[in-house]
C-alpha cells in the first residue's frame, strides 16, 4: 500500500492559507457531494490574529444554500460536525484548531454573545448567592469563552471539571 501524501499546511508553524483553502475545498466539495447537500460556500481567509478577541480564526467558511438550516438545528449540530471532520481531513494539530472556523448565518456570533451573557448572568448570580454555578458541557472553544469573560469579573474565579464531552464550567465566589 503506497502512502498517501499529504500536503505542507503549516510553513515556519504559521497556517499556509492557500494550501489550507484548497484542501478545505476538496474536503467540503466531498462532504457536500456525499451528503447530498444543497449548500454553497466561500472560504475567507483573514490574517493572523493580533487582538485577544474571544475567537480569532484565520480562515472562515461561510456555508449558504438550502440546507443551511439544517447546519443550524439543535445548536449547530451539524455545522459543528463538519467542521470537526474537515479539521481532521486537514490533519492538523489541534493547536491550530481555533484557526479555523466554520459559520452559517451568523451563528458564531450570536452564539459567543450568548455566551457572554450567560458568563454575566451566572457571575452575578455567584455573588448574590456565595454558590457555585455549574454550566451544562459544552465544547472547548465554548468553555474558553466562558474562561476569558469570567476572568474580567469581579468576585467570582471559574474552572473546567469533568473529562471529555462532559466537561463544564463551574463559577466559584472568590476566596
Amino acid at each position: 500500500m503506497t502512502p498517501v501524501s499529504r500536503p505542507n499546511l503549516i510553513v515556519d508553524g504559521k497556517l499556509d492559507h492557500a494550501a489550507v483553502a484548497t484542501e478545505l475545498r476538496r474536503c467540503i466539495d466531498t462532504l457536500i457531494q456525499k451528503g447530498r447537500f444543497q449548500l454553497t460556500y466561500e472560504i475567507h481567509t483573514i490574517g493572523p490574529a493580533v487582538s485577544k478577541e474571544l475567537e480569532n480564526p484565520e480562515i472562515v467558511v461561510e456555508f449558504k444554500g438550502r440546507d443551511q438550516a439544517l447546519l443550524l438545528e439543535r445548536n449547530a449540530e451539524l455545522l459543528l460536525a463538519l467542521e470537526h471532520i474537515s479539521l481532521r481531513w486537514l490533519w492538523l494539530n489541534p493547536q491550530f484548531y481555533g484557526r479555523v472556523r466554520f459559520d452559517a448565518a451568523g451563528y458564531r456570533a450570536t452564539r459567543i454573545d450568548e455566551l457572554k451573557l450567560s458568563a454575566r448572568v451566572a457571575a452575578g448570580r455567584v455573588r448574590e448567592t456565595h454558590a457555585p454555578f455549574r454550566f451544562n458541557s459544552m465544547s472547548s472553544r465554548e468553555r474558553r469563552i466562558l474562561h476569558l469573560v469570567l476572568h474580567e469579573e469581579p468576585g467570582v474565579r471559574s474552572e473546567s471539571e469533568g473529562s471529555g464531552e462532559e466537561r463544564q464550567v463551574v463559577v466559584y465566589p472568590s476566596a
